[in-house]
């Protein structure tokens, strides 16, 4: 089989992640997408990557792209969700459930989705490892991978077992590379150890180094005001040497137009302007947050099961970045599921408060958060 291009780049290519598309009323406006994808195609770049647990995604990737142009033209890479699974054979429904979705008859790349500690184990009595390898063999995809949220010392594990894997996607941006949890750069030198292409997801972690409104953003203006912010973002993650392609969720046509500068005549940082990523990182840090550790005592004793330490997680965030349309759509995300009320159902009892260790006065927190968002 001839190797994609992506396998085999000299520079990174630019990925469409099909996570935060355009939306009307709760629905996802088609005419902006297809727009989005003609411009994404007109500028020479295929990988367009959805997932079987993205809402609707699929069915949106059919409907913008596979009806409207020739097959050749674009490749599609989805993911195979095993955590919910609690069998085997429900493998093979997933994949066929996504052909269906998807309208096509073959899926270019087929990843494990989220492949972490807890569901590690799962993947082997599953045998999905055997599974992806006999779909590739029987010609229903053509190349086969798992994105990756581990530690460094599970991600040699699976590369050392499962050499037959072609690609890896990991977090990667210059917020994450020195975080000890996420241990981007640990990751990132065991994949070059086993010399696997890299792509790259969350190189703006989810849009928050991609905003205008921080004390950081501003910073980097002033650095050079012809340099959109986002572009220092994916200029570092698409400048690490064995970087095949960077994954962007664009929802507009000017982040389209905008990325789609970057990656066509595309420039790793510059020594200079590396330094400069690190003040700018420095003035992330020292933006005062609300002293919640994510320890989750609180959480037993609402009420109204509002997931408090996510919540919190999200306002710091907002402190720090000023992105608001990017928090929207992370607190969209928080507040699904069970555990997932909305912070306006704060009835301000208190508990919460009586049970922190941090003596972080929730409610009022909850109250400046709905403030902005709702």
């Amino acid at each position: 089989m001839i190797p994609s291009r992506h396998l085999v780049a000299t520079k990174p290519e630019l990925g469409f992640g099909y996570m935060r598309l355009p939306q009307v009323n709760g629905k996802f406006d088609f005419n902006a997408v297809n727009e989005m994808v003609d411009a994404f195609l007109s500028h020479g770049f295929t990988y367009f990557d959805t997932a079987y647990m993205y809402p609707g995604a699929e069915e949106a990737l059919r409907e913008s792209l596979v009806k409207r142009h020739d097959r050749s033209q674009y490749e599609i890479a989805t993911k195979l969700f095993i955590s919910n699974l609690v069998n085997p054979t429900q493998q093979k429904e997933q994949f066929e459930t996504s052909l269906v979705r998807l309208g096509v008859d073959y899926i270019d790349f087929y990843l494990l989705h989220d492949l972490t500690g807890r569901n590690m184990k799962k993947s082997y009595d599953f045998d999905t490892w055997g599974f992806l390898q006999r779909l590739k063999a029987q010609g229903l995809v053509k190349h086969i991978g798992f994105s990756f949220h581990g530690t460094a010392e599970e991600l040699d594990e699976v590369l050392s077992r499962q050499s037959e894997m072609e690609l890896v996607y990991l977090q990667i941006n210059y917020l994450d590379w020195d975080d000890g949890k996420i241990q981007s750069r640990q990751c990132y030198e065991v994949a070059r150890k086993h010399k696997i292409p890299i792509f790259v997801m969350e190189p703006t972690k989810g849009g928050l180094l991609a905003g205008n409104e921080s004390a950081s953003a501003t910073f980097l203006r002033q650095a050079n005001a012809d340099a959109s912010i986002a572009s220092w973002a994916f200029r570092y993650a698409g400048g690490l040497e064995g970087v095949a392609l960077v994954l962007s969720g664009m929802g507009t046509l000017s982040q389209i137009e905008d990325n789609a500068k970057t990656f066509k005549q595309f420039r790793p940082l510059s020594k200079d302007e590396r330094a400069k990523i690190t003040e700018a990182i420095e003035i992330i840090s020292s933006v005062k947050r609300v002293p919640c550790t994510g320890c989750g005592y609180c959480v037993p004793h609402c009420p109204q099961e509002i997931w408090i330490p996510q919540i919190i997680e999200d306002y710091n965030e907002l402190l720090v970045h000023r992105a608001l349309d990017t928090l929207k759509f992370k607190y969209a995300i928080t507040t699904l599921g069970a555990k997932g009320a909305k912070m306006d159902r704060c009835t301000k009892c208190r508990l919460c408060e009586e049970h922190c260790p941090q003596h972080i006065k929730v409610p009022d927190i909850l109250q400046a958060m709905s403030d902005q968002l709702m």
